[in-house]
């Protein structure tokens, strides 16, 4: 069940090691633009979301790079799994708290409790997985995996169409799954989408 869920400091890890290697391969294929070397550029975070503490300091950092050609400098920011876009939260907040939203009737104490985080920033949440989320390319190749999928069961119901005998599998392969909303378009321009 998704109220029981109790994330470790291993499955932090993993989130860590995929993101550590999608900067890698970020920072040697160069500037997406003019093809010149990628300096080091990460962005400072402070994540939210007390369930998820044993996260660790590792997540107070994403990465960036900055092209070092004059004239270019732009930014290459690889995909990650441990945030999502601009959110202050760590994505695994966002998924567990957002899917918790269904099967609790007491929503905003319980959420609040497992989670940390507040019932307004969860119905603010549910309202962009049903507008920002609903348009996009992901959600209609979700679809195409799970037909019956409707947008009133996102996120929750999406972790079910993702393989894996437990939760934390499933949520991983979820973040896997929509690291694309994390970045801009010059990314996912040189990267193939089976390498996510």
């Amino acid at each position: 069940m998704m109220h029981d869920v109790r994330l470790g400091r291993e499955f932090f890890a993993r989130l860590l090691a995929i993101d550590a290697a999608r900067a890698e391969q970020t920072r040697v294929a160069g500037c997406g633009y003019c093809e010149g070397p990628l300096s080091v550029g990460h962005y400072e975070r402070k994540p939210r979301g007390a369930l998820f503490a044993s996260a660790g300091e590792e997540f107070t950092q994403r990465f960036s790079y900055c092209c070092s050609r004059e004239g270019c400098r732009r930014r290459a920011t690889p995909p990650s799994v441990r945030f999502l876009g601009r959110k202050v939260y760590l994505e695994s907040a966002i998924l567990v708290a957002c899917a918790l939203v269904p099967l609790i009737d007491d929503r905003a104490r319980v959420i609040r409790i497992a989670t940390g985080v507040a019932a307004r920033t969860v119905r603010r949440w549910m309202t962009w997985w049903r507008t920002v989320f609903a348009a996009s390319a992901l959600w209609v190749e979700l679809r195409s995996r799970a037909p019956s999928l409707d947008i009133d069961l996102v996120p929750g119901g999406m972790l079910a169409v993702f393989e894996g005998g437990s939760v934390e599998a499933r949520l991983e392969a979820a973040m896997r799954f929509l690291s694309p909303l994390t970045t801009g378009p010059a990314w996912r321009s040189r990267s193939p989408r089976a390498a996510i």
